[in-house]
């Protein structure tokens, strides 16, 4: 292994999008998806994996619900709502043309961009509607930047029928390069049988599946000292990869391309306990065809988190090739991952594939 050194919305009709995300940018997208060509493609700068816009139309559908999730605007605050989990929702967050300042800023040429939770799996019946109403804002932003973005989809897996649809929409109309796919499905593990078919599908058009953690299941043990974000989506990482492993999905599909980010959660740096746990107390499944530490090797792992130990850990761990560049902004600023990262001084060639020749590989841009 080469080591590192250094209120519903059923019925949402088109005529309703339209009046909320304007017209002139949904025909341009779909105009684009039209003409059959290929995307531009990344030449130079750096690939961001990972990073996230809210789309004030999907807010302004969630200020109509009567039921979580749902938003609320109080003092000049708009706040996102899910149970008792309560985020703020900044200005910035919805907020296009301060992502390309983030983005010009630190030298990122292309950035993979998706919504954030809730995905449409929390809505419901109106699931698919939010779906289409999340992609075509999305697709929006691109047609308007087409040599900045691509996009990722977020499917409404509570309908098989109609995420299938929404994928390929996504895929053959939209051009959108990857699937994100949250650690938990309004409670039902990424794992579970019903969304088998996905990374069946996926493997079958070589489309990455990006984790991304949703609203902690862990989420009453840990929000006391307003630790959910710290300890919770670490742990929706940590627990939902180990049960993709123990499953046996990676034997399965051998050829599937997933993605965790935060450099894995925890798993890298348990994994060993995972090996003893399965194959010397021989707990667990006994049907897996290697280690769970070598299933993990070959999964990618972006670097969101903003430490140089852990980052030179997870590439000892898996390997250069197998690390993405992602800024996870706008929460987090790309600056304050790329500088722990350049803090150790990695060969030329191995930072470049971190930054930008493993993105442009894995996801054909």
């Amino acid at each position: 292994m080469k080591r590192m050194t250094g209120a519903a919305i059923s019925g949402l009709s088109r005529r309703s999008f339209l009046a909320t995300v304007g017209v002139g940018s949904v025909l341009t997208a779909g105009a684009q998806a039209g003409t059959g060509q290929e995307p531009p493609r990344m030449t130079s700068g750096l690939g961001d994996c990972q990073s996230h816009l809210f789309f004030p139309a999907v807010l302004d559908q969630m200020r109509k619900r009567r039921t979580d999730p749902i938003v609320y605007d109080r003092d000049g605050t708009t706040y996102l709502k899910m149970g008792d989990w309560l985020r703020k929702v900044p200005p910035s967050y919805v907020d296009l043309e301060v992502k390309l300042a983030s983005m010009n800023g630190s030298g990122t040429a292309i950035t993979l961009l998706s919504t954030n939770d809730p995905g449409p799996e929390w809505f419901g019946e109106d699931g698919p509607a939010v779906a289409q109403l999340i992609h075509d804002s999305l697709a929006g932003v691109i047609a308007r930047h087409p040599t900045r973005f691509r996009g990722l989809c977020t499917l409404p897996l509570q309908n098989e029928a109609a995420a299938a649809a929404e994928l390929d929409r996504c895929l053959q109309k939209l051009s959108f390069v990857g699937i994100l796919l949250y650690t938990n499905l309004a409670g039902a593990w990424c794992d579970e049988p019903q969304f088998h078919w996905l990374y069946a599908r996926a493997e079958e058009l070589g489309v990455p599946i990006l984790l991304h953690p949703a609203r902690p299941m862990t989420t009453e043990q840990v929000k006391g000292y307003e630790l959910t974000s710290t300890l919770g989506n670490m742990f929706e990482n940590s627990i939902a990869l180990a049960r993709i492993i123990a499953s046996g999905l990676l034997d399965k599909h051998p050829r599937l391309k997933l993605v965790c980010p935060h450099l894995g959660g925890a798993l890298p740096y348990i994994s060993g306990r995972m090996d003893h746990q399965l194959h010397v107390l021989k707990r667990g499944p006994q049907n897996l065809q290697r280690k769970p530490s070598e299933y993990l090797r070959s999964i990618y792992l972006d670097i969101v988190s903003p430490l140089p130990e852990a980052m030179r850990f997870a590439g000892d761990f898996c390997g250069p090739d197998r690390l993405l560049f992602s800024s996870d902004h706008p929460w987090v600023q790309p600056h304050e991952i790329l500088e722990p990262l350049r803090s150790l001084r990695l060969p030329p060639a191995t930072e470049a594939k971190i930054l930008a020749g493993n993105a442009r590989r894995l996801f054909q841009l």
